[in-house]
C-alpha cells in the first residue's frame, strides 16, 4: 500500500510538472531595459538641466563658499610663518565660519536637489510604466520583466525600443 501511495504521488508530481511546462510555453514573455529607456529619453537630460537652473543661485552660493574656504585654508598654510597669532586666529575663525555656512546651506541644498530629482524621475518612470502597459497590451504579452532581473533573453523578446517609441508618442 505504501508503494502504491508513493507511485500516485510521483505520478501526480510528474503530471503537474508537464502541465505547468505546457502552460508556461503558451505565455508570451518580454523584457524591457527600464534604465536604458529612461536614459534614452530626452526628458531625462532636460530634467537635469531644469533642476540645475532651478537651484542655480543656491548652487553658486555654495560653490563660492567652497572657494572662499579653500582660499583661506591655502592662505593660512602658505603664510602662517609670517602671520601674527592674531591674524592666524582671525583666519582660522573665517575658515570655521565658512565651514558652518557650508554645513548650513550645502546639506539642505543637496537634499532639495535630490528630492526634486526623485520627483521628476518618478514622473518619467510613470510614463515608462504606461508605455510598457500599452506595448504589452497591444502585442499580447502576458508578462514583461525588467531586463536587469533577467539573466538571458533573446533579442526578439526585448521590448525596450518599442517602449521608447511609445513614450515618444505620448509626449
Amino acid at each position: 500500500m505504501k508503494q502504491f501511495a508513493k507511485h500516485i504521488v510521483a505520478t501526480a508530481m510528474l503530471g503537474s510538472a508537464l502541465v505547468s511546462t505546457s502552460v508556461m510555453a503558451e505565455q508570451k514573455i518580454g523584457v524591457v531595459d527600464v534604465q536604458g529607456v529612461f536614459q534614452a529619453m530626452p526628458q531625462a537630460a532636460e530634467i537635469q538641466n531644469s533642476i540645475q537652473m532651478e537651484f542655480k543661485d543656491q548652487i553658486e552660493e555654495v560653490n563660492q563658499l567652497q572657494r572662499d574656504g579653500q582660499f583661506f585654508a591655502e592662505r593660512l598654510q602658505r603664510d602662517a610663518a609670517t602671520m601674527s597669532e592674531q591674524e592666524k586666529k582671525e583666519l582660522q575663525q573665517k575658515i570655521l565660519d565658512v565651514r558652518d555656512q557650508l554645513a548650513e546651506k550645502g546639506q539642505p541644498l543637496q537634499q532639495n536637489i535630490q528630492r526634486r530629482s526623485n520627483e521628476e524621475r518618478n514622473k518619467l518612470l510613470g510614463l515608462i510604466k504606461q508605455a510598457i502597459d500599452a506595448v504589452a497590451a497591444k502585442e499580447g504579452y502576458d508578462l514583461v520583466l525588467n531586463a536587469g532581473a533577467v539573466s538571458f533573453a533573446k533579442e526578439e523578446h526585448d521590448l525596450s525600443e518599442k517602449v521608447l517609441q511609445q513614450v515618444d508618442k505620448t509626449n
